[in-house]
């Protein structure tokens, strides 16, 4: 029986041959995950299919509403997300979301919110369809907001004091 013997010179040989096959695949597996990632990015999209205004009856406060479609690419997660934001009608602040819904139907009708001033200071929020209540804001400085299902049994009303 033949007995090998590693010496120095061999040893670097299979060295430099494993580390060949190492950097071929790790140069491999490299491209391939950035190639998913760049795919990935890339389908993803989003865009405004409504938008809505309201000014407060004294004209200070802007209620404003805005549907996106969402379409996360090869994502099967895909929907409708409703976001009505308060803002003051003068000056330069950030609008505060004050109601998130989201909704998995691509129907637009199932999207809308109206808002309707009830007072200066009361903003009445009404939604229908298949959508979920993400988040909710009941009151904004001094204005109180309430939300209304429309499409459930009697109308509920949902307001936290």
């Amino acid at each position: 029986m033949q007995r090998l013997t590693l010496n120095g010179a061999k040893m670097r040989e299979m060295n430099r041959a494993g580390m060949a096959v190492f950097y071929v695949v790790r140069k491999t597996v490299l491209v391939f995950v950035t190639g998913v990632c760049i795919l990935a990015s890339g389908c993803s999209s989003s865009k405004t299919i409504w938008s809505a205004e309201s000014r407060s009856p004294d004209g200070k406060v802007t209620a404003s509403v805005r549907a996106v479609a969402r379409n996360q690419g090869l994502s099967i997660i895909s929907g409708v997300d409703s976001s009505v934001y308060l803002n003051w009608a003068t000056g330069s602040k950030n609008p505060m979301l004050v109601l998130e819904l989201a909704d998995r139907s691509d129907a637009p009708v199932d999207t809308h919110v109206e808002m309707n001033w009830l007072t200066p200071n009361h903003l009445e929020l009404a939604y229908k369809g298949n959508q979920t209540l993400v988040f909710q804001a009941v009151k904004w400085v001094d204005i109180d907001i309430t939300t209304r299902n429309v499409s459930s049994p009697a109308g509920s009303t949902s307001a936290l004091r």
